[in-house]
């Protein structure tokens, strides 16, 4: 019978499947978890509690979050919703904005992008709007405004027509008859845009027929022959509006429409709202098409080392320092694809660009190999595919290092990305409801979340260790507690005076203590669970597989931890902490920082289990840093 001593140092491998469990040989094993729930992982390797959500304000339905961040002292979390946008600072709502034209389904699908004081958004069918705050504090919301000098309106425009459809128009100025060889027009959608006759232009006031309309001149035409050479305006509500939108090397980068789902504009260097082509000199704007054997609807573009576009069916790098008409390159990099029916945004994470695959279960690294001069997109999720599921929104926490994604099924997937030091942990997060969206506002974590039929926005904060969380202090010690009203009928945890005591049940937006308290925290539960992967252990006689282990002890080393429930093969139980000073004595509440040895009894079979397990709700801090194991083998 042999005696082993392992050491678990690390989690930097985060939870992964279940389908490792007899790969005892790989790296990703011994650094990883069998389930991490509630639980972020430490680039360090350690794991702890997660933070705990504060409520800061209910919402009448669902919607979309958006950081829009000025400055360090003008950071705003703003929310999309049906028909409105709600703005708020601080936690506290400054403003809605009323007539929004997005429905809830749209704003699923819609991109922005940030300019100074100004938000741009977009959605192949509804007209590009831009969301300003002025100097005043006053916020708008305004129809894009293209460039127009002389008449002119510098945008994009393009021969949706068959090349050998003509256009004549029966005088060079003034209202004209505008007479097409083909059905051409849109009799109420085409009323206002903009045709241009041999790169003059005229605005259609009036349409007879698919094949008459009426348009006032712009600038006087060249003649009134029939002629192939007319465009009209790129993006209108006949053939639907920009998809997605970016900044790169100071220009305007609108990836794909409804109708031309596959083409790139970039707008003149400096000037965002000019798409003049004039006679492609340095300076001025760039047209292209993805053309190639596949399906190539852009879904992002994205400003990173190269302009980056992500599509529906693959991935390309657009080259050119600078970019220019006469030097720009097109190189399909890679062939994954991205998600056709939703819009996950792109995250930069240290330099690589993370973004959902079309295929439900991926997420797709995006980085530059200098070695290859071309991009690889790496996967993930590779060795913890149970972990994602349909992705629906992302974003990502620099100074945790923590990438959170919103899934289907209303869980949140928390990665843990640190590529220096190798570590990519998924954990994943669970509450009392659904999360719905993310968005990172400065420093702070925002969530939208469903909770029984009522949508919520909560952030999280480490001084928390509640969902849906408010604190009170008073002077004078009190048992009745209100201001819960978002919690109406729920049992909820309570910590009073810094210590956890009796759940209460929320009644008339109201608690009752048993003992009165000077200050509390007040909210929902959640359970956090630690379970390792079964233990693999080579010996003389071979592995573990199929054979007898009995463990002898554990030493669990925690940092700052206020309570520990666990089981080692007889059951949850909680476990004192004790600490050397003239004896020994117990110290349940005050954190504790050291090691703890747990005695283990009893043989195990097979050897498919976990040997210990850590779930508890109780409202205090944990984290763990590592552990010791001691077991004898018996092949």
């Amino acid at each position: 019978m042999a005696r082993i001593h392992s050491f678990k140092t690390s989690f930097t491998s985060g939870e992964v499947s279940s389908e490792l469990s007899g790969r005892g040989d790989l790296t990703a094993y011994d650094n990883g978890a069998g389930k991490l729930r509630n639980i972020f992982v430490l680039p360090t390797g350690g794991i702890y509690r997660r933070a705990g959500l504060r409520y800061v304000d209910t919402q009448p339905g669902e919607g979309r979050l958006v950081a829009f961040e000025f400055n360090t002292e003008q950071v705003y979390l703003m929310v999309f919703r049906e028909g409105a946008v709600d703005v708020y600072k601080d936690g506290v709502k400054e403003t809605t904005i009323v007539d929004a034209p997005w429905t809830l389904a749209q704003t699923k699908s819609m991109v922005w992008v940030q300019s100074a004081d100004t938000l741009l958004i977009t959605h192949p069918d509804v007209k590009p709007k831009k969301i300003t705050r002025d100097k005043a504090g006053t916020w708008s919301i305004a129809d894009w405004k293209y460039f127009e000098e002389e008449e002119v309106i510098y945008q994009p425009f393009h021969k949706f027509a068959d090349d050998e459809v003509t256009l004549a128009a029966s005088a060079t100025s003034g209202t004209v008859t505008l007479t097409a060889s083909a059905d051409l027009f849109d009799t109420t959608l085409h009323v206002g845009t903009r045709f241009r006759l041999q790169k003059k232009e005229v605005e259609i006031t009036a349409v007879a027929s698919a094949t008459s309309a009426t348009a006032l001149v712009k600038v006087s035409l060249v003649g009134t022959a029939a002629s192939k050479d007319f465009e009209e305006q790129s993006f209108s509500a006949v053939h639907g509006w920009p998809a997605s939108v970016c900044f790169h090397q100071d220009r305007m980068v609108i990836g794909g429409s409804r109708d031309l789902p596959n083409r790139l504009w970039m707008s003149k260097s400096s000037d965002l709202f000019n798409f003049d082509l004039a006679t492609g000199l340095d300076d001025e704007g760039i047209e292209f098409a993805i053309l190639s054997d596949q399906v190539n609807a852009i879904r992002a573009v994205f400003s990173g080392r190269h302009l980056q576009v992500f599509t529906s069916g693959a991935e390309w790098m657009v080259t050119g320092e600078p970019l220019t008409p006469t030097n720009i390159q097109l190189k399909r990099q890679t062939r994954i694809g991205s998600p056709p029916d939703r819009t996950v945004r792109p995250c930069d994470v240290d330099g690589a660009t993370v973004f959902v695959s079309r295929i439900g279960d991926e997420l797709r690294e995006f980085l530059y190999t200098d070695a290859e001069q071309a991009y690889r997109a790496g996967d993930l999720a590779l060795l913890s595919r149970h972990m994602v599921n349909t992705p629906l929104d992302q974003d990502y926490d620099k100074t945790r290092r923590h990438l959170h994604i919103i899934m289907s099924d209303g869980n949140m997937s928390s990665l843990t990305l640190f590529r220096n030091e190798k570590v990519s942990a998924w954990s994943q997060q669970q509450t009392s409801g659904k999360f719905l969206s993310v968005a990172l506002v400065g420093d702070d974590v925002y969530v939208m979340i469903e909770r029984n039929g009522i949508f919520l926005i909560e952030v999280f904060d480490d001084s928390y260790h509640v969902d849906s969380g408010l604190k009170g202090t008073s002077e004078t010690a009190k048992t009745l507690w209100s201001g819960l009203d978002h919690l109406e009928g729920q049992v909820v945890k309570v910590v009073a005076n810094g210590a956890p005591v009796k759940d209460s049940t929320v009644v008339s937006g109201a608690v009752t203590l048993s003992e009165p308290a000077n200050d509390v925290q007040i909210g929902l539960g959640y359970t956090h669970i630690v379970e390792p992967l079964p233990h693999t252990i080579m010996n003389p006689n071979g592995g573990t597989q199929g054979g007898r282990l009995r463990p002898v002890s554990f030493t669990f080393r925690v940092r700052d931890t206020s309570s520990l429930h666990l089981d080692v093969g007889n059951g949850l139980q909680d476990v004192p902490f004790k600490r050397f000073g003239t004896g020994f004595f117990d110290q349940p509440l005050a954190p504790f920082t050291g090691d703890k040895t747990v005695r283990a009894f009893g043989w195990r079979m097979g050897n498919v289990d976990p040997l210990w397990r850590i779930e508890q709700d109780t409202p205090s801090s944990f984290t763990l840093l590592s552990v010791a194991s001691e077991v004898s083998l018996n092949g």
